[in-house]
């Protein structure tokens, strides 16, 4: 009997929610799935009525619902998460949510709150437990932001993004103890007074990226983990002088107009430090002996506090023992102080491209021994000073980015000790290729103890007719020799030592011809990725008709036509993506091209720009007019008509002289053979 009540009260329970009446996966309007109501999109001016009161979640996005009216959701008493994104949402009576106390996520972004927010306001108290809440987009200035959630303390997490937010004090965050994200990104914040966070002791992620701030002094919150300030105006970032254990794990002070390297908490977790496109260099080497130091004034309501701040101590930049990645990239710096890098003991990642280096020096003992990838590219080195031996620098290095630089070479024994390394870009510098002579000179690159290298990067070195074992000792996967014009001009022969393990190989632009050189692709079996492009090829290499190639490039050569035969072998049956052009088709031989179109699983990356020659015009191989292929068609049928009347009227006109000629010199013709051609007769 017991186990019989509990069956007849689930049942009971199971009717009241209202999922029994109705099957979940159909309703006139919206799509029922399990707990969850999606009707987004539909056009609603109302709220449902007839969904099934046990929905946990309603999504009304992109409708019409310009008023919430008292008790719109009563019926839906378990709902825990509502959307109501970009609806023109005005005005949300005081009773709405009314019967739908447990509401913990509530979307409400996109619409024109600001019109009505103090009734809007009423409303939101009632929700007691509502821990998230996007108000992003609503037109909400400080004093309308402040008055929504001041009664809201059960928050985690608040959106206020695309807002009209000027400014923050401390009257705006008022109630939120629980508060752990704050998301404040472009409005138009210019000021921040201080105080303003200090109601939040919870607060964990502040995003305050896109406004107006020009400094951030005094920075004490110490709670938090994550600050983006990115994409704002800060010209200074100085942390409160004490002795703190600050929680902040990321820092994003990206594109601002930072003149100086920030001052961080001396005490902090710092794990990531985004500081691209700035304007920071250190000046110690150009003011050594000059008055250093600056006065700032900070006004807290009637009391100034005056702090000295020494602008070119280079040794003041904080604690970066737990640092992993640092970018430091598009900014001024010319230098390094001597000890920059020397508490870097955890760095993984470090990014210092785009700068104004012209010699790097981390020539001491395990500097910078925990890093995988550095970024040296596009600076002014024309000499890298390191520390190279069993536990010299850089031991544990995998990718190295050294392109666009001034760079002849790499120190001496790069490989030898460098061991791990994958991956280096040395593309456009002017370097120069060591010979046995020279193999000492730190002026000049060798791989031959590059064993671990993959990835290698040469493009624009201005090489030419390189060494057949240049690459002898490497099992390259990745090779990028494009823009060296003069160095396959003697053919493939430089390539033969990793013919076995290369798989993507980019020789655009390397002086390839069909007159006088060699193309045999044969034995590059592992190839997948071949770029051709650039180069002055007429014909198609016949060997790449086995390869199992899956990209091809061959823009920008001589090709007049393509051989319709090689989709039938094995480079039809792998080929996938193809690029053909910027070559002076012959538009009457195009019958290679109907056989591309046609093939299922092939696509041709640049349809859109292949043209074809004819008659001096240049026609989209994609729209050729039917005219073109009907002259095509009796040019290629009446060839040989076509030469019968051009040859048959020389002949007969040349023909034609010689009969007059012979008519009017007959006699003197005559004489002539006879009085050559005479012999005496035999008495």
């Amino acid at each position: 009997m017991a186990l019989i009540a509990v069956i007849i009260s689930v049942c009971i329970a199971f009717l009241d929610t209202g999922w029994a009446t109705k099957p979940t996966t159909y309703h006139s309007i919206c799509k029922l799935k399990k707990r969850s109501a999606d009707c987004n999109g539909r056009r609603l001016s109302s709220v449902p009525k007839d969904l099934p009161a046990g929905i946990e979640e309603l999504f009304l996005d992109a409708n019409v619902l310009q008023t919430l009216s008292n008790a719109s959701f009563i019926q839906y008493h378990v709902l825990q998460n509502l959307s109501l994104h970009a609806n023109g949402l005005e005005l949300i009576e005081p009773g709405a949510f009314l019967g739908i106390r447990n509401l913990s996520l509530l979307t409400v972004s996109d619409n024109f709150l600001s019109l009505n927010y103090s009734v809007t306001a009423s409303a939101l108290w009632t929700l007691t437990y509502l821990r998230k809440l996007d108000l992003s987009g609503n037109q909400l200035t400080e004093l309308m932001m402040g008055k929504l959630v001041q009664h809201l303390s059960s928050l985690e997490s608040l959106s206020l993004a695309r807002n009209a937010i000027l400014r923050l004090d401390d009257s705006h965050f008022r109630n939120l103890p629980n508060l752990q994200r704050l998301d404040l990104q472009q409005n138009y914040i210019f000021e921040i007074e201080a105080g303003a966070f200090e109601n939040m002791p919870a607060l964990q992620q502040l995003n305050l990226a896109y406004n107006n701030i020009p400094c951030i002094v005094q920075f004490d919150l110490i709670q938090l983990q994550m600050l983006n300030v990115s994409n704002n105006h800060i010209e200074w970032f100085l942390s409160a002088e004490n002795n703190a254990s600050f929680e902040l794990e990321t820092l994003d002070l990206s594109y601002n107009q930072l003149l100086f390297f920030p001052l961080l908490p001396k005490l902090n977790k710092l794990q990531t430090l985004l500081l691209t496109h700035n304007h920071m260099n250190f000046y110690g080497k150009f003011f050594n002996n000059s008055n250093s130091s600056v006065q700032l004034l900070f006004l807290d309501g009637n009391i100034i506090n005056i702090t000295t701040q020494e602008l070119w101590e280079e040794n003041n930049h904080g604690n970066f023992s737990s640092l992993t990645f640092l970018d430091m990239s598009w900014n001024e710096f010319s230098y390094f102080p001597d000890y920059f890098f020397k508490g870097l003991i955890s760095l993984l990642y470090l990014n210092l491209s785009h700068n104004c280096l012209k010699i790097l020096n981390i020539e001491d003992r395990e500097m910078l021994n925990t890093l995988i990838d550095l970024d040296l590219s596009h600076n002014l080195l024309s000499k890298l000073q390191m520390n190279l031996g069993s536990e010299g620098s850089l031991t544990n290095l995998r990718k190295f980015n050294l392109s666009t630089n001034n760079l002849h070479g790499l120190p001496h024994q790069f490989f030898i000790h460098v061991r791990k390394i994958t991956t280096i870009d040395i593309s456009k510098n002017p370097i120069h290729i060591c010979y046995p002579y020279s193999a000492t000179s730190p002026d000049c690159v060798t791989f031959t103890y590059a064993n671990s290298l993959r990835n290698l990067l040469l493009s624009g070195c201005n090489l030419s007719m390189l060494s057949c074992h240049f690459f002898k000792g490497t099992s390259l996967t990745y090779l990028d020799l494009s823009n060296n014009p003069r160095l396959l001009i003697s053919g493939l022969g430089t390539l033969k030592d990793i013919t076995s393990s290369i798989q993507v190989l980019y020789l655009r632009n390397t002086g390839l011809s069909a007159a006088g050189t060699k193309m045999d692709f044969s034995a590059f079996q592992k190839l997948v990725n071949l770029d051709l492009s650039g180069n002055s090829l007429a014909y198609f290499p016949e060997s790449l008709i086995y390869l199992k190639l899956y990209t091809l490039d061959l823009r920008m050569n001589f090709y007049h036509s393509l051989p319709q035969y090689f989709m039938e072998k094995q480079l039809g049956k792998s080929l996938r993506v193809i690029y053909l052009s910027e070559n002076p088709y012959d538009c009457c031989k195009m019958g290679w091209w109907d056989t591309l179109q046609s093939h299922g699983t092939l696509r041709i990356g640049d349809m859109t720009d292949i043209t074809c020659n004819y008659s001096s015009r240049f026609i989209s191989a994609t729209n050729i007019p039917e005219s073109v292929h009907h002259d095509c068609r009796w040019l290629t049928t009446n060839m040989a008509l076509l030469y019968l009347v051009l040859i048959l009227p020389t002949c007969l006109t040349l023909l034609f002289t010689f009969i007059i000629v012979f008519l009017i010199y007959k006699e003197k013709i005559l004489q002539m053979l006879k009085s050559r051609h005479k012999k005496p007769s035999p008495y």
